[in-house]
C-alpha cells in the first residue's frame, strides 16, 4: 500500500518539475557561497537553505529506492542522482573536505532532469568511439610534428621547442589559433624562413580537417539519437493505436451480441 502511494507521488505529472525548480534554485544558493558579502549578511540562512534542499534530495532518492529499488541500481541516471548527493553527504572536515566542493555537482542533476539534455548527453556518449579513433589519429600527428619541431627548433627556440612536451604544447597553441602567427610562427621563421612548410600544412591537418572530423561524429550520434527517440515515440504510439483499435473491435462485438440478444 505504501509503495503504490510513493509510485502514485513519483508518477505525479509535476513532481519532476518540483524537483526541477529545487535544483535551479539550489544552484543559486550553492553559487551565493561564494559570495563574501553574501555570506557575510546571510551565511547562516544560506547555509540553512542548502541543508533543507538537500534533505528533500535524499529523502527524493530515499522514495525512488523504495519504490523500486533493483530498478534504481540499473538505471544510470539513477545512479548518477545518487552518486551526486552522496558526495554532498561527506563531511565538511578532514581529508575530505576537499570533496564537499564537488557540492555543485548537484547542479547536474539538470541534465538527468531534462530528457533533451538526457538525449544530448546520450548521443556523446554513443559518439565516443568515433571520437576515440579521431583523438588516436590527432595524437599520432602531433607526435610527428612534435617530434620534427623539436629537432628543427629546439636549439634556438628551448621554451617552446626545447623538449617533446613543450613542442606538443606549442603546437596545441598553433592548433587553436590562439596568437599561432605573431607570437610563434613569425618569430620562428625570422630565423627559419622555412618554417611556414611545417605549420602550414599541421593547421590544415588539425584545426581545419581532424577538428571538424569530432563535429561530424557528433551530429551524427545525435542524429542517430533523435532518429532512435522519434521511432521510439513512434512505436509507443502504434502500439497505443492497436490497443485503441483492440478496445473498439471488442466493443463492436459487445455491441453486436447486445443487438441479437434484444431482437425477438
Amino acid at each position: 500500500m505504501m509503495k503504490q502511494k510513493i509510485n502514485r507521488l513519483l508518477e505525479w505529472p509535476h513532481f519532476e518539475n518540483i524537483i526541477l525548480c529545487l535544483i535551479i534554485i539550489n544552484s543559486i544558493t550553492l553559487a551565493l557561497e561564494t559570495s563574501d558579502t553574501a555570506m557575510r549578511f546571510a551565511g547562516n540562512w544560506i547555509m540553512l537553505i542548502d541543508k533543507i534542499f538537500l534533505s528533500i534530495f535524499v529523502l527524493e532518492l530515499a522514495l525512488r529506492l523504495i519504490a523500486d529499488f533493483r530498478g534504481f541500481w540499473r538505471d544510470p541516471w539513477r545512479l548518477f542522482d545518487f552518486f551526486v548527493i552522496a558526495i554532498a553527504l561527506l563531511p565538511s572536515s578532514g581529508s575530505l573536505s576537499i570533496l564537499r566542493s564537488l557540492r555543485i555537482l548537484r547542479v547536474l542533476r539538470l541534465v538527468s532532469a531534462v530528457p533533451a539534455m538526457r538525449r544530448v548527453v546520450a548521443g556523446l556518449l554513443g559518439a565516443m568511439p568515433g571520437m576515440a579513433s579521431i583523438v588516436c589519429l590527432i595524437g599520432l600527428i602531433f607526435f610527428v610534428f612534435s617530434v620534427i619541431s623539436t629537432k628543427l627548433f629546439g636549439d634556438a627556440f628551448p621554451e617552446w621547442f626545447g623538449s617533446l612536451g613543450s613542442s606538443a604544447y606549442t603546437l596545441f597553441q598553433v592548433m587553436t589559433l590562439e596568437s599561432w602567427s605573431m607570437g610563434i610562427v613569425r618569430p620562428v621563421m625570422d630565423v627559419y624562413p622555412l618554417a611556414w612548410i611545417l605549420f602550414v600544412p599541421f593547421i590544415i591537418l588539425t584545426a581545419f580537417t581532424v577538428l571538424n572530423l569530432f563535429i561530424g561524429v557528433i551530429v551524427d550520434a545525435m542524429q542517430s539519437e533523435h532518429e532512435s527517440a522519434a521511432s521510439e515515440e513512434r512505436g509507443k504510439m502504434i502500439d497505443n493505436n492497436e490497443l485503441i483499435i483492440s478496445e473498439l473491435r471488442s466493443l463492436r462485438n459487445e455491441v453486436s451480441e447486445l443487438k441479437s440478444a434484444l431482437k425477438p
